[in-house]
């Protein structure tokens, strides 16, 4: 017999401690390497108690997940200040500083994140209802992606990988956008040419190993896929797939450089060296956006890595800041840290939102509106 909801809201130290528990441990290791026992074990606790409160190791997960989105509610409910602008520094504040303060909680609304995507719309819902309470009118996609998409992405790598992120940047940013005497021709940036990746259309075997994981991963996870399974798709005995790779773990950290590597090959195959760098990075939007739509394993195999192997995901971005760092325009080269990571954000965000909610109209138009926030940020609904 399931928990009643008044039963999963009761409040006591004993509950508390394995609630601290499971945040202390899912905030280090993966949500399928966790188990009940290690919880309560962490605690102090039997196995029992832990089922007086949850009925199993979702519920508590799911709780945590709850007491995130609450906790930044609260924190975003009553956003003083006399003018928008006001109010909106100190939304992108609390928002920056909620994941240096609460790095654990951050880490499980991640994994939260990817494993039960209703969660994120309902934090973004709660995002939302804040920004236009600071703005005071309401935000739509565009406006959410373009302030929260890259404000979300820089404060989480602040805060895990002490990327020097800066506030006042942000703030700038979001109130004033980034390439503020450019213009953009939306014909260029959706231009329909597109050059495909170049394809081995005879493969040695450790490119035979490569291309099954990454369909059996990218579609099944990566716990649930064994080297069996692997070797199987690939048409080869177990054995060989040790002749290339140590252990499944390096395999997976070489698909997730492979992604990577991919990416960024396309979006430089089919960038025209005409483009201005707003165009450029229009472009580039939209054709991550394609790539995702045309390879469906990529978005998975990077989202579990954040939480199997956070160093290998940490060098997939920071290979993409490197490729923003290697451009030769004035304006690339002028461009911090902080722009950087924010623009990387918004791929990331808008990447996440499409990749649930497939539509390639719905891609252009919110493109175009970021577009015009690159340009102006929000200055127009600050008065």
């Amino acid at each position: 017999m399931g928990k009643s909801r008044s039963d999963m809201d009761i409040i006591t130290p004993s509950k508390e401690m394995l609630v601290s528990s499971s945040i202390a441990l899912l905030s280090k290791r993966w949500y399928g390497t966790v188990s009940v026992a290690e919880i309560c074990r962490h605690a102090g606790f039997s196995n029992g108690l832990f089922y007086r409160y949850f009925p199993d190791k979702e519920a508590i997960f799911k709780h945590i997940l709850e007491i995130v989105i609450d906790k930044i509610a609260d924190s975003i409910a009553d956003l003083q200040g006399a003018t928008a602008k006001a109010r909106l520094d100190r939304f992108i504040e609390i928002i920056f500083n909620f994941s240096q303060n609460n790095p654990a909680l951050v880490k499980v609304f991640r994994e939260g994140q990817y494993r039960y995507f209703e969660y994120e719309r309902r934090l973004q819902a709660v995002y939302e209802e804040g920004l236009a309470r600071a703005l005071g009118g309401s935000v739509d996609l565009p406006t959410y992606i373009f302030a929260l998409g890259g404000l979300r992405f820089a404060a989480v790598r602040s805060a895990f990988h002490a990327i020097p992120v800066h506030l006042d940047s942000l703030e700038k940013i979001v109130e004033e956008g980034i390439f503020p005497s450019l213009e953009f021709s939306a014909e260029k940036v959706f231009l329909t040419s597109i050059r495909p990746l170049p394809l081995e259309i005879m493969p040695d075997p450790r490119e035979r190993i490569l291309r099954a994981g990454k369909l059996l991963i990218g579609r099944d996870g990566y716990f649930t896929t064994n080297v069996q399974d692997i070797t199987a798709a690939a048409g080869l005995a177990t054995g060989s797939f040790y002749n290339h790779f140590s252990n499944k773990e390096a395999f997976y950290a070489e698909l997730i450089h492979r992604v990577g590597r991919e990416v960024r090959h396309f979006i430089s195959l089919n960038l025209d060296p005409s483009l201005n760098r707003l165009e450029r990075e229009l472009r580039g939007l939209w054709l991550f956006i394609i790539f995702l739509s045309l390879d469906k394993s990529c978005y998975g195999i990077v989202r579990e890595a954040e939480f199997v192997l956070p160093t290998a995901v940490k060098a997939y971005y920071d290979a993409f800041v490197a490729g923003y760092r290697q451009r030769s325009d004035e304006k690339a080269a002028s461009e911090g840290t902080t722009e950087i990571e924010f623009m990387l954000g918004i791929a990331h965000y808008l990447g996440m939102d499409l990749n649930f909610d497939q539509s390639p109209e719905k891609a252009k138009k919110v493109i175009v509106a970021i577009g015009e926030f690159y340009r102006r940020g929000l200055s127009a609904r600050l008065g």
